[in-house]
């Protein structure tokens, strides 16, 4: 498993270098490997896919098991149902590209890496089982969208609407990954399987966790509030909308919560978002989608609307919500992937997707109009595709009440088949307003596509409508899932033939409601969309992220004032106030602590605050460094009394060399602080504040966090153990840095030593540029009253450089 997900890269990195020789073959390579993949999935893992849940197949990668760190992957039905949509429409959309892109587009070499690393990703996304790799994973399909989405960066539309799918999804997945620790933590593992198999008691804190988790979902698959993006990604071409925003990507969501619904549907925090947001925008995708005369529009509205009916089936619980809602991800992964790609050929071919100009396709292009309409009436739930299959267990599963009650059930069973009657309605406005003949537009006379561009359209199209006659084959996946659920005393099967029954004669009212809702849509379009502006999710969008930019302005402003000072006392505030409730609510009782170990250690102390003391006092500059470098040595001595004479070493070092350079800069300012202009009575307060807070929390958490210790762990053994024999010392803090972490060492001497090089720079530049300026002067009076003046304007804050 692992060796797929990183073969996908592996290619992903050569295909580059193939595009620059062989063109759009880099497509068909990236397929043959997506291909590859579907079929070792099902070869090689079929027995954790179709035996018993408990026997999945899993393989563990411990990257840093010192600290519990590894990837885990794990395949089971659910996986392998993600990966038939992942792999399997993965080849078809990148063999179809192959056809889809222009000969010499210079894009191919760029989108067919993205592609394959998408791929990839999402493929590590369905099988690890582990919540890190998880989230690694989750957040590298956001970044292969952006990528996709915003091309080459050329038009404004393209970056604006990669930006917004960027910030959308990227800050659903920070909350999915705090919702993920957290409930790590309330659970005792980092497993996911594991997690839901046991999870963790309901309380306030695992509520929030789900929540969180929920969040990261319904923004990946665009749920309302967050819906807004995917209609705006669809500037993306063709095949990658096919892909990203319809078959795979925006599917990340669904499974998330599918994958956690099985531990968690009981909880309120978890099913109450789910059905209400789910059948919300069910509907409003519906309603949105019959209002587009674009193509690829439409269908974007569709798949919204598709996602929130699969939310509410994956997350509400039960045996026959769940097999509606697995078969259901399959089935909308071949149709829609179907209708977006017949809508490139459309834009291909004709060069338009406008509904308004498109007029005698059908006539033109039977084969391809054929292939399409058995892809809506799967949408539409018409028999015998698997979409009707799916949606009359979905039916079923809310009949009697289903896992939500008899009265929430009803609601959500009136709510499914109103946005189901709307999904034949803008079913219908698709098929008619691709193919269909527009009064007062003449038919289109084009060119027919070839056969090779056509194929991959075709075999979504005809699975649905083998596995809507076989649903057995779908069943061996869906059911498996689905066990994970109580079955409530019913053993529901999926079948193309169920009898005449209520869900049957629901199923012929909603397609006749869609096909009067499709012939009034003039007054859909009319009326529809009517929304307070308050409540419509773009606005709010922009209106957050305004919000967001003038708080970062105004923040910037009143910390980055280019003042040092300032800069330190931020910093001192922050890592005081922070950390501090935190570290203090994990330590134990209280710390025994002793006087002194001998009596040079008070001498010692009093000569340090005395030091210290007098340096705030100080009223010359070189006495307050002359007194900083007492309080540095009185620590040193204090090292020495406890035996560090190494790092008591180190520390007269350290101070020495700074009193050096303090001497060599201090000589370039003025004799006294202030003198030019004192500081206010305030101001000192404020900085004696933040210095006195600083010193007592760093304080209080070294006498605390000192005396809580309760003996050393492992690591800190395996160092004493092996500092003499292995590295001759017999300081163990030396063998450390010098030996057994002499990496880290030359790391930190390395960013030393180019911090060093760069301020010599600096200092260097800057005293250069005031003689090139001044080189067309008479003489060297005027320089040499600059560089005088050049400490005092630094310090009172009057040079242009150091105000923002």
């Amino acid at each position: 498993m692992l060796v797929a997900i990183l073969a996908h890269f592996a290619v992903a990195a050569m295909l580059p270098t193939v595009a620059r020789r062989w063109g759009r073959v880099a497509f068909v390579i990236g397929g043959v490997l997506s291909a590859a993949t579907l079929a070792t999935l099902l070869l090689f893992f079929a027995q954790g896919a179709f035996g018993d849940p408990a026997d999945a197949v899993e393989q563990t990668v411990e990257w840093a098991p010192a600290i519990g760190l590894e990837i885990t992957l794990r395949i089971d039905a659910l996986s392998v149902l993600m990966s038939l949509l992942v792999s399997g429409i993965g080849a078809l959309v990148l063999f179809y590209y192959a056809c889809y892109a222009k000969r010499g587009d210079k894009n191919v070499a760029r989108n067919s890496s993205l592609l394959v690393t998408f791929a990839g990703a999402m493929l590590g996304l369905v099988l690890v089982d582990d919540i890190f790799s998880l989230y690694l994973f989750w957040e590298l399909t956001t970044v292969c969208s952006f990528l996709l989405v915003g091309g080459d960066g050329t038009t404004k539309r393209s970056r604006r609407s990669a930006t917004q799918a960027l910030l959308v999804t990227a800050a659903g997945g920070l909350s999915m990954l705090l919702g993920l620790i957290l409930l790590a933590v309330a659970s005792g593992t980092g497993r996911v399987s594991e997690i839901v198999a046991d999870p963790p008691p309901g309380s306030l804190l695992v509520s929030v966790a789900v929540i969180l988790v929920l969040a990261g979902a319904f923004t990946k698959s665009a749920q309302f509030p967050f819906h807004f993006w995917l209609p705006a990604a669809m500037v993306a071409p063709t095949p990658v909308s096919a892909y990203l925003h319809a078959a795979a990507m925006v599917k990340a969501g669904v499974y998330l919560v599918a994958r956690f619904a099985p531990g968690f549907h009981q909880l309120p925090a978890w099913w109450i978002p789910v059905v209400v947001l789910g059948l919300w925008t069910m509907i409003l995708g519906a309603v949105r989608a019959l209002r587009q005369n674009d193509l690829k529009t439409l269908l974007a509205f569709g798949t919204v609307s598709q996602l929130g009916f699969l939310m509410v089936l994956v997350g509400s619980g039960g045996f026959v919500s769940a097999l509606a809602g697995a078969t259901l991800i399959l089935a909308h992964g071949l149709f829609k992937s179907t209708l977006f790609l017949v809508t490139g050929v459309i834009d291909k071919q004709v060069g338009t997707r406008d509904v308004r100009h498109l007029s005698g396709l059908g006539r033109r292009w039977p084969f391809l109009a054929g292939v399409a309409t058995l892809a809506l009436a799967s949408m539409a739930g018409v028999p015998p595709l698997l979409g009707f299959v799916g949606k009359e267990a979905a039916l079923e599963a809310f009949l009697h009440g289903g896992p939500l009650g008899p009265t929430a059930g009803r609601i959500v069973l009136v709510g499914l088949a109103l946005g189901s009657a709307l999904t034949v309605a803008y079913s219908l406005r698709f098929l008619v307003g691709a193919f269909g003949t527009r009064p007062g537009v003449g038919p289109l006379r084009v060119d027919a596509p070839s056969a090779l561009f056509v194929a991959p359209v075709v075999i979504p199209a005809v699975a649905s409508l083998v596995l809507g006659l076989v649903p057995a084959w779908v069943e061996l996946f869906a059911g498996k899932y689905a066990e994970a659920y109580p079955s409530e005393g019913v053993r529901y099967h999926l079948a193309l033939w169920h009898g005449v029954n209520v869900p049957l004669l629901l199923s012929v009212l909603i397609l006749a409601a869609g096909y009067l809702v499709y012939r009034a849509t003039w007054i859909v379009r009319r009326f529809a969309g009517r929304l307070p502006r308050a409540m419509q999710a773009e606005p709010s969008y922009l209106a957050i992220v305004g919000a967001l930019d003038r708080l970062a302005r105004w923040l910037t402003g009143r910390l980055q004032v280019g003042s040092l000072p300032v800069y330190l006392g931020v910093i001192v505030v922050t890592v005081s106030v922070v950390p501090t409730l935190g570290l203090l609510g994990g330590l134990g009782g209280p710390t025994e602590l002793r006087f002194a170990d001998s009596w040079v250690q008070p001498v010692l102390v009093v000569v340090l605050l005395v030091a210290a003391g007098a340096v705030v006092l100080a009223r010359r500059r070189l006495t307050a460094v002359l007194l900083t470098g007492l309080v540095g040595y009185s620590i040193g001595a204090l090292f020495v009394v406890e035996g560090g004479v190494d790092l008591a070493l180190a520390q007269f070092l350290v101070e020495s060399l700074t009193l050096v350079v303090f001497v060599f800069v201090l000589r370039r300012f003025p004799s006294s602080f202030g003198k030019d202009r004192p500081r206010p009575g305030r101001v000192r307060w404020v900085k004696g504040a933040v210095a006195a807070l600083g010193g007592t929390v760093v304080a209080v958490l070294a006498v605390l966090v000192s005396g809580s210790r309760s003996g050393l762990p492992q690591t800190s053994h395996e160092y004493i153990a092996r500092a003499e024999p292995e590295a001759g010392a017999t300081n163990v803090v030396n063998s450390i840095i010098v030996d057994f972490r002499a990496f880290d060492t030359l790391g930190e001497v390395t960013v030393l030593a180019v911090a060093a090089i760069g301020a010599a720079s600096l200092i260097l530049a800057a005293h250069r540029q005031p003689r090139r300026q001044l080189d067309g002067l008479d003489g060297l009076d005027g320089l040499d009253e600059l560089e005088d003046d050049l400490p005092n304007r630094v310090e009172t804050g009057e040079h242009e450089g150091t105000r923002s």
